[in-house]
């Protein structure tokens, strides 16, 4: 496995290192092509903020401490996906619970529930709802007609095989992490990287876990 793929399996949590992402594509690559994803479809995307734009002086290969410090951060490159959260608000929302967190911590969408109303996608902080233009026919009753799809965090591949996510074992950087709120934070830790999103999105993604990032 790749270094950034730290345990798997139940309680396994994924996270992007802002710091290590080059914007590549290749996660996206590694996700269509274990998924079938069609072209026009993705569960994962490299969002690009402030492009070609360079950061305060000295914060370059750091834009979460340059926000931390209300500087300019510069170009930073955000793998942006289903973190699976803790609090998730896409299950909240839910009207028909077709989004549920499971016991082993994925977040799993039960298609034959899913009315394509889309208040998962106005209620998610990271864009991950998705909603194709074609379906069998199973979301007609409200909203769009369409059924919601998202990233799986590779929830068959992690139980079935041991292996990480397909965009974490693909990426080049590593910038892509999986392992457990602890494990992630340590790691983070030891490549002198900071977290990138507020406080608000760290108690979404990780709940009561966030405290082991500190700060």
């Amino acid at each position: 496995m790749r270094s950034g793929v730290m345990s798997t399996g139940e309680d396994a949590r994924i996270f992007p290192d802002v710091e290590a992402c080059i914007d590549c594509g290749g996660c996206v690559v590694a996700c269509k092509r274990t998924w079938d994803v069609p072209r026009d479809e993705q569960r994962i995307s490299v969002a690009t903020m402030m492009e070609g734009q360079e950061a305060a002086q000295g914060l370059n290969a750091n834009s979460a401490r340059a926000l931390q410090e209300g500087k300019k951060p510069g170009e930073t490159s955000i793998p942006m996906q289903c973190y699976h959260c803790e609090n998730a608000p896409c299950v909240s929302v839910c009207p028909t619970d077709s989004l549920v967190k499971k016991g082993d911590g994925f977040v799993d969408v039960r298609d034959s529930l899913c009315v394509g109303c889309q208040y998962c996608l106005s209620a998610c902080p990271f864009g991950a709802p998705q909603f194709p233009e074609s379906d069998d026919g199973s979301a007609q009753i409200v909203g769009n007609g369409n059924v919601m799809d998202k990233c799986t965090m590779c929830e068959e591949r992690q139980s079935e095989t041991g292996k990480g996510p397909a965009c974490a074992e693909e990426c080049s950087t590593d910038a892509i992490l999986v392992g457990s709120a602890d494990q992630i934070a340590d790691e983070l830790e030891r490549r002198d990287a900071d977290v990138f999103f507020n406080d608000v999105a760290m108690d979404i993604i990780f709940g009561e876990d966030a405290e082991v990032f500190g700060g």
